[in-house]
């Protein structure tokens, strides 16, 4: 199956809670879009692997993606080497995406930037005719995604650009509440996390009308690019 677009996660909620709202309006137009997540996020303080395989599909159904994969790689431990990449190349390789989105190149958990290098590097690997992989028994053909964009998560860092999310903002919450076992509940006796706050939940909303605001919008969400952004003329910026 070839996909518009292909989005990774270091963790199942990464790819929610960065561009949720930018998937959900993709593939409103029309675009095939995939999510592979690189850990089942066995490392989390609330929840188990196995809940959270349950929330990553009940996600997933919400967005309406037409495929999610879990590569199983070590929460926290995973590393950017060739047994890594070549899991990414098959990938990537599978589903020809002309467009991949990848974990923020900077941020507070640690499995993110490394992630973000990972996929990055693997995008340009793919592209090489003599590194061979197999799928299933068959050879591959090699394939380089033609953008590679980071989303934004715990820290506010510039984004190069920022996509109009409006009328995709609720899509993208329920796709994050999803995780239920992760975010804020006051009934919940599991311990407190960065992420357990009401503040932090109420962040999906407020960041991105903030991004919205400054682009004269209601809401969208930002990225980062390994290029320069280009427009076809200038009518085509909003």
């Amino acid at each position: 199956m070839k996909l518009d677009i292909l989005a990774f996660g270091a963790h199942p909620d990464d790819v929610e809670l960065g561009c949720a709202a930018t998937i959900a309006k993709e593939i409103s137009l029309g675009k095939k879009v995939g999510i592979v997540d690189l850990t089942r996020g066995e490392l989390g303080t609330r929840g188990s692997a196995e809940l959270r395989d349950q929330e990553a599909a009940k996600a997933a159904e919400i967005l309406g993606v037409s495929v999610r994969e879990n590569l199983g790689f070590a929460d926290g431990f995973f590393v950017n080497d060739k047994e890594h990449q070549l899991a990414i190349i098959k990938m990537i390789r599978k589903y020809q995406p002309d467009v991949v989105l990848c974990n923020a190149i900077d941020d507070r958990h640690i499995d993110h930037p490394k992630g973000s290098q990972l996929v990055s590097d693997a995008c340009f690997l793919s592209g090489l005719l003599k590194i061979e992989t197999e799928l299933d028994g068959k050879q591959q053909e090699k394939w380089r995604p033609k953008q590679v964009y980071h989303y934004i998560q715990w820290k506010n860092i510039e984004p190069d650009f920022v996509v109009d999310v409006t009328g995709f903002i609720d899509k993208k919450v329920a796709s994050v509440m999803a995780y239920s076992s992760q975010f804020f509940d006051p009934k919940s006796n599991e311990p407190e996390t960065p992420i357990t706050s009401k503040n932090f939940t109420d962040s999906v909303e407020y960041r991105a009308r903030d991004l919205g605001r400054l682009i004269g919008v209601d809401y969208a969400e930002g990225f980062t690019s390994e290029r320069y952004v280009a427009v076809e003329n200038l009518s085509k910026l909003i």
